[in-house]
This record gives C-alpha cells, structure tokens and sequence, in this order.
C-alpha cells in the first residue's frame, strides 16, 4: 500500500467507504435539481451519476481483471443507462459502491489491473478512488451547504497525487522540457510535509502525437533555488489543486512570475 507523505501506510479502502457513505446520505436528500457550486454545470443528481458511474467503471475493471485498454470496449457495452428518478438512482450508487470495495478489498494490491496513470495496479486504484470519493464527498456537502473536515493525512496524499501523477512529468529523453520559472515550495502547516514544483513547457511527439503542454518537475521538501512559497493546511492545498474552494487562507510569498507559472500548469491540465 502506498505510504502518506505524512508517514506510514493509509488506509484507502476505509476512506473510500466512509466518504462514499457520507456522499450517499448528504445527497439522499438533496433536491435533485439543487445546483453544485463547485460543479456549475451539474446538479445534485448529475453527481450521484457521476461518483455512482465513476465508481462502477472502476469496479467493473476490478472485478473482470481487466489490463488492457482493448478491453474498454466490452466495459463500454456493458454500462447501464443513466437511471430516470432518484430511488433507481440511488440504487445504482449503493450497488456501485458497494462492489468497488468489495471487489478491490478482495484483490491483493500488487494485482496488475487496467489504469490510464503509469502505476496499474489494484493499490492505485484503491488510492484514485479514495480521492474521488473524497472530492465529490465535498461536492455533495457544498451542494446542501453541510461542509465538514477533510482527513488531514488523505489531503497531504491527495496533494501527493495531484502534483505528481496529475500534473507531474518525469524528463523523457524524446521530449524537451524547458523549465519556465524559478522552483516554487508547496507547504502544508499541519501535515509537515513539502513539495518543490519546477514549472515546464513539454514539448515534442508522444504516442504519435504532438504535445505542447505545461507540467511540473516534482521533488519532496523545500530547495534553496525557490523564489516563492505556497503554504496552507493539506485539506486547503488539496481543495485548491482541485479548484475546490478552501476553508482557510492559502499563503503565497515571493516572486510574482514563479507563482504566476504555477497558476499557468494549473491552468494548462486538469480541471
């Protein structure tokens, strides 16, 4: 099992059951129609189909053993239509979540499984899902305006994955990375823990294609080359990084055109 970056190993499959139990009770009687203001475009049942059909995906590839990308077609065939009233709905949440774990909770974590990051294993999945579950847990309290903490150790993680495996790149000899600002510190108050992020454009042709994006190089702890520093608690880093809003004040220190580039991957990946 991966480790936090706060120390010793975390327990995902217990986080992905609470928060998608808490997700389920918080929507269960949410108007359907009630507006997500972190997600403008959904409302309260577009995300109990969203987390719901997120977390069917993931346990149909699980609990087929699934490793190939070849085989989403036969997942895709097997997807049920979006349910038309709440109770069906909320039927197809509780039988979603409830195989996800049951099914990764079976499956020892090294298990090779299909997965669009580099690590295929069941072990991230666990974590991916985990994570999921966390946000749209926080999604579906800011939708009824019933927000409660976010686990201090799952948020350091969660900014882990948000800067390495989401916006993170590791040098890759057939593409060019031209770091465009000075190193800037991500720090958590409360987690004891920090990440250097070096901003950089990539380009070149990847998977016969060609890409121009902009990424971070990654590191742990602080480097004396930083010019800026980003500082917060790890649940509002983590809520930042996924353009959630924060509890708490999010500190940025130093200079303007580092920050600024950071801003800039942020911009340039997921949303």
């Amino acid at each position: 099992m991966p480790s936090s970056r706060s120390g010793g190993p975390l327990p995902f499959l217990d986080h992905l059951a609470a928060d998608s139990a808490r997700f389920r009770t918080v929507l269960a009687t949410a108007p359907a129609d009630a507006r997500v203001p972190s997600c403008p475009d959904w409302d309260a049942d577009d995300l109990l189909w969203h987390l719901g059909g997120v977390q069917w995906f993931w346990g149909e590839i699980a609990e087929r053993g699934l490793t190939d990308a070849e085989d989403l077609d036969a997942v895709d065939a097997a997807r049920e239509q979006r349910p038309a009233d709440r109770a069906d709905l909320l039927d197809f949440f509780d039988r979603s979540s409830e195989r996800l774990h049951r099914v990764l909770a079976a499956l020892p974590p090294e298990t090779p499984l299909w997965m669009w990051a580099d690590d295929h294993t069941a072990g991230y999945i666990r974590r991916r899902q985990a994570h999921e579950a966390l946000i749209h847990r926080l999604d579906a309290e800011l939708t009824v305006g019933e927000r409660t903490p976010l686990d201090c150790r799952l948020a350091a993680d969660g900014i882990d994955e948000a800067l390495r495996v989401m916006r993170g790149h590791e040098p890759d000899p057939d593409l060019t990375h031209l770091p465009v600002s000075a190193p800037v510190t991500i720090a958590t108050v409360d987690a004891m823990h920090s990440w250097t992020v070096t901003p950089v454009r990539i380009t070149g042709t990847w998977n016969g294609r060609e890409i121009d994006v902009q990424r971070f190089l990654v590191s742990d702890g602080p480097d004396p080359a930083a010019t800026a520093e980003i500082s917060g608690s790890a649940a509002d880093i983590d809520c930042w990084l996924w353009n959630r809003p924060t509890e708490g004040e999010i500190i940025r220190d130093g200079d303007a055109a580092a920050l600024a580039a950071v801003d800039a991957v942020l911009a340039d990946s997921i949303d």
